[in-house]
């Protein structure tokens, strides 16, 4: 899948979509998202030595693994963390590096699906992490306020 298809199953738009392609393989998908270097995450983190924040690494991991959900989705649903364990930052991803994913769900019940996956960047391990998340109605995540 490209961005275009992307879009169509993932909620996210605009600087918060962090997948240029996925793939998906069986009960796996791999990702990958091109670091381009003018992402608003990389200003600021870290002058002279740009390092993409961990977070950003564990949210391109749930886009990842969002995607093996593509039945549970749909126009009125958000998929949404419901936590991080075992994360481990094992080399780090700058500018220019093509950030590249594996991920499994290991495990769902009701709501909340469970999974696992990792990430590399010129072919160097950089993140493993194990996560979970939900899938809330949008009227029980967002609310306007008057």
């Amino acid at each position: 899948m490209d961005r275009t298809e992307i879009m169509k199953l993932l909620p996210h738009r605009n600087s918060m979509l962090l997948l240029d392609e996925v793939t998906k393989n069986g009960d796996e998908a791999e990702g990958m998202y091109r670091i381009k270097g003018t992402e608003f995450f990389l200003d600021g983190h870290f002058p002279g030595f740009p390092i993409v924040p961990g977070v950003i690494l564990c949210e391109i991991l749930a886009q990842t693994a969002c995607v093996l959900l593509e039945g549970a989705l749909d126009e009125n649903s958000l998929p949404v963390y419901a936590g991080l364990d075992k994360v481990r930052f094992r080399s780090p991803v700058h500018p220019g590096d093509e950030f590249r994913t594996k991920c499994r769900i290991t495990k769902s019940k009701g709501p909340f699906y469970f999974a696992e996956g990792e990430g590399y960047a010129g072919g160097n391990l950089a993140i493993t992490a194990s996560f979970s998340f939900a899938i809330a109605g949008k009227d029980q995540v967002c609310s306007q306020k008057s």
